[in-house]
């Protein structure tokens, strides 16, 4: 491979890790990763993508590392794909890969998750970006792309850059549409609409799909109430959204097959799960604003009861309540 091309690093190889690196590994990128958990596999085969989308193909990583801190030359870009969730120091992670020309780019959830990178990393350019996908990683290296792959990209807090564009480029021509935006945080505050709502309805009762939390005019009213109040919140910190935002949003999701969120589908998975990022920054920015959500505090109360829920250890097993 060209030694000339761009060096890229993805710390958080999983299902959104593999996709995205895989494709900018098809425009000529040397992308190495930091993985973990199939550490072993990946390092002797690669990844193995089934995509709707990129055809099923063998992603093999230029390196494959298990800690950062074995990043021994600075990438050109580094592409953070972890879960934000509560306890992970994000900054002290990809500190040791950091470089003074670094491009630092967060592809993950949540509302106000930028700041902490940007008050380690102040001379850095740090982008910020949206995925809307549907992929999974199914064990042993294999990665299922089933729907979806777009991207909203844009400089953190305001703005675009020229790298920026760069690598919206690259994503678009390996088929990944990818969308500049000169404000990221508003384009952030408008997915939030969606994920504070849903995604903390879903761990509720157990794991409810799309259509469990949509099957009645009532449930989708309360629905509808939740997003009016992510909404007022992202107005008072000045994002407002579009009118009428919170319908489309529903209508939409009805039109869809029945799916799990991506909460739910920690929760039965007994993973950590992206709470506070999504709900608890969204509550607290409404909090400092003054905004009224008693719908909003409820569903964060009681996910965070479900949460840290006691585990039951029997005889027999061990039982989550």
């Amino acid at each position: 491979m060209n030694n000339d091309s761009p060096a890229i690093l993805v710390v958080g190889a999983g299902a959104i890790g593999a996709l995205f690196g895989s494709a900018l590994a098809s425009q000529g990128a040397r992308v190495s990763v930091v993985c973990r958990s199939e550490y072993d596999q990946v390092r002797r085969n690669g990844y193995h993508i089934r995509s709707t989308l990129l055809g099923e193909h063998r992603f093999q990583p230029h390196r494959v590392l298990r800690r950062v801190t074995e990043c021994d030359t600075p990438p050109d870009y580094l592409i953070l794909t972890v879960k934000v969730t509560e306890g992970l120091d994000r900054a002290a992670l990809i500190k040791p890969a950091v470089g003074p020309d670094t491009v630092i780019v967060l592809i993950e959830n949540g509302v106000a998750i930028e700041e902490e990178i940007a008050a380690a990393f102040p001379r850095n350019e740090l982008l910020s970006c949206l995925a809307i996908v549907g992929v999974s990683r199914t064990g042993g290296g294999t990665i299922h792309h089933q729907a979806l792959g777009l991207l909203t990209l844009g400089r953190y807090p305001t703005g675009t850059t020229a790298r920026a564009a760069q690598l919206a480029a690259w994503f678009e021509a390996a088929r990944i549409g990818c969308k500049l935006t000169d404000r990221i945080v508003t384009a952030r505050w408008q997915k939030a609409v969606w994920n504070a709502t849903f995604n903390p309805i879903s761990i509720m009762g157990g794991v409810l799909d799309t259509a469990a939390i949509l099957r009645t005019p009532r449930d989708r009213e309360f629905v509808r109430r939740a997003m009016q109040e992510v909404c007022d919140v992202a107005a008072a910190v000045g994002h407002p959204m579009p009118a009428g935002i919170a319908a489309q949003m529903i209508e939409r999701t009805q039109a869809m097959p029945a799916y799990k969120t991506s909460m739910a589908l920690d929760f039965e998975n007994g993973r950590p799960m992206e709470l506070e990022a999504i709900l608890g920054n969204t509550v607290r920015a409404g909090r400092d604003a003054g905004v009224a959500m008693p719908t909003l505090e409820a569903l964060y109360a009681l996910a965070k009861m479900i949460e840290n829920r006691p585990v039951l250890i029997t005889d027999a097993a061990t039982t989550e309540r």
